[in-house]
């Protein structure tokens, strides 16, 4: 039996611009993410029966289902005729805006081409090909950046990716008020679809006070629609803007989890720990970006 564990970091729609929509009714954008060191774990072994366990703080009834995305990412890229038992470690609400499910399934991919190096075995992985590139973008529009998990601007429907290796890895607090927000209904409720795009994009992204300069210039088109669906993303909106030290606040993908960027570690802790205490009822997490590097698949048993 070999096993093979990965995290699946939490993804961060840094700035997120509507530019238009296709007539096939996906809509194009132009995003900068992000990937902070909090996220679930997936671990997958190649035997035992074919199921997914979840567990975890943020496990809630149905995540075993067949309609969940790993197993969409299960039955892409493992063989049918070998075993495979997944096991979801959810540490990330639902339906929050950071790419949860994506991460996960990206996650399942990432790990998968391991555990079929290890049975078959190999040393490596295989490298991604472009049939898998398709797949992929297939299973989720945010599946492609979740597997990649560097910071990254993002184009059109989620297909067009080009990495930023040196956006510094800032302090980052996340806030979700606990309500699900539904995508469909965000994107109905923004009125315009023809939006700019990022502003004009820095030379390097080294100096963080010019990034987040640059960063607080820049938009998240959903939001506005957002907190017309979920009025209380303001509130989480006011209590990270609140903090002291706290840079930039702003709602993630279509929401409802926030985040504020700090530039201290210790900053960002205090920020989490006085929101957590005036919001018991929050899902509040203290982090730092560039959290992929986590992201690498880890072989951590292997027996007969």
């Amino acid at each position: 039996m070999k096993t093979v564990s990965v995290f699946a970091p939490a993804k961060i729609n840094l700035a997120l611009h509507v530019t238009g929509q296709r007539a096939d009714g996906y809509h194009l954008l132009d995003s900068l993410v992000a990937f902070a060191d909090i996220g679930d774990r997936v671990r997958l072994q190649s035997h035992g029966p074919a199921r997914l366990l979840v567990s975890g703080p943020e496990a809630v009834a149905g995540l075993e289902g067949g309609d969940n995305i790993m197993w969409r990412a299960a039955h892409r890229f493992w063989p049918p005729d070998l075993s495979l038992s997944m096991h979801l470690e959810k540490h990330l609400p639902v339906a929050s805006g950071i790419g949860g499910g994506s991460a996960d399934a990206a996650a399942t991919y990432r790990g998968l081409l391991m555990l079929q190096a290890a049975v078959n075995g190999g040393e490596r992985p295989r490298d991604p090909t472009a049939q898998d590139a398709r797949d992929l973008l297939e299973i989720g529009a945010d599946v492609p950046m979740c597997v990649l998990s560097e910071p990254a601007r993002v184009r059109g429907i989620g297909d067009q990716i080009e990495p930023v290796p040196d956006l510094h890895p800032y302090p980052v607090v996340l806030v979700n008020p606990r309500l699900p927000v539904s995508t469909p209904s965000v994107f109905n409720r923004l009125h315009s679809k023809e939006n700019s795009g990022l502003d004009l994009w820095p030379d390097q992204f080294v100096d963080r006070d010019a990034t987040l300069d640059w960063l607080c210039a820049q938009r998240n088109d959903l939001q506005g629609p957002a907190v017309v669906e979920c009025p209380d993303i303001a509130k989480v909106l006011e209590a990270l803007d609140g903090q002291e030290k706290c840079r930039l606040a702003r709602m993630s993908g279509s929401g409802a989890t926030c985040f504020g960027l700090f530039e201290r570690v210790h900053q960002a802790t205090a920020a989490a720990e006085a929101i957590r205490a005036e919001r018991p009822d929050w899902w509040v997490r203290a982090g730092r970006l560039n959290g992929g590097t986590k992201a690498a698949p880890q072989l951590i048993r292997s027996t007969t």
